[in-house]
Order: structure tokens, then C-alpha cells, then sequence
């Protein structure tokens, strides 16, 4: 498994940074390495859904929890990436700390190429989180 954590802080309070992350509809917008969401259903706070991804335009099943300006985890339940992708919100008085952590691993024969992607979602990762970080403060 590759573990990957980025953090900045943003200068917008917890709930509005809640109004921009939880919008998982949205994410394609921030997120470069998501393509597309397509939603198959919605119970409460979790939402399965199939997303297209940028690497070679692969298709790969989520399960979305939200726990309400908290964190949202994205579990990878089917596809090319197998493991989770956490978003947690930490209030800091006037500021918030907003944490990605990634705990994956490419599924099948492109297992064996984990480490060389680590850095890619890494990078991925700090790009989408400080347009995050833009949105929030305007």
C-alpha cells in the first residue's frame, strides 16, 4: 500500500470548508485525476457512485461516507485502485487544517507499479487541495 498525506491550512472557517469538500459532485472541478462522477444511488450520508479516472480513463466503484464537517471517506470498492482516500477537517479558531491522507494500491498486475504512483498522487493531491484552499477563502 502507498501512503500519501498533504495538509494546508486554510484561512475560511470549518463549515465552509465543509460547503466546498462535501460537494462530491463537484469534485472533478478540484481534483484533476477524477474525470467524471456518475452517482448510482444515495442513502443518508454514503453515496456509491462510478468514477472515471485520468489514468487511462479507467472506471473504479466508490463508496462515499460523509460524516457531517468532519471527514469524508472515499473507499475504493472496485476497479484499477483498491484502498481509501480520507479528507478530514480540523477547525483551528478562524482557520481550518484540511488533511488528505491515501492509503492505496493498484490492483492486479499494476500492483506492481504503487510506489511509481505515489509521487503522482501526491502531486495530484497538494494541486487539488490548494485550489480547495483558493475556493474557501474567496
Amino acid at each position: 500500500m502507498a501512503t500519501i498525506e498533504v495538509e494546508i491550512e486554510v484561512n475560511a472557517s470549518a463549515d465552509r470548508v465543509w460547503d466546498v469538500v462535501s460537494d462530491m459532485d463537484n469534485e472533478p472541478r478540484f481534483w484533476k485525476g477524477t474525470k467524471e462522477v456518475r452517482n448510482i444511488s444515495r442513502e443518508s450520508n454514503t453515496i456509491n457512485r462510478e468514477v472515471t479516472i485520468a489514468f487511462r480513463d479507467q472506471k473504479c466503484l466508490q463508496e462515499v461516507k460523509l460524516e457531517p464537517k468532519e471527514r469524508i471517506i472515499i473507499k475504493f470498492t472496485k476497479g484499477i485502485i483498491n484502498g481509501e482516500k480520507t479528507i478530514t477537517i480540523i477547525p483551528k479558531g478562524e482557520r481550518t487544517l484540511l488533511r488528505t491522507v491515501w492509503d492505496v494500491k493498484l490492483t492486479g498486475m499494476m500492483g506492481m507499479f504503487t510506489g511509481a504512483i505515489k509521487n503522482h498522487i501526491k502531486s495530484g493531491t497538494e494541486q487539488a487541495m490548494h485550489s480547495i484552499k483558493e475556493e474557501t477563502e474567496r
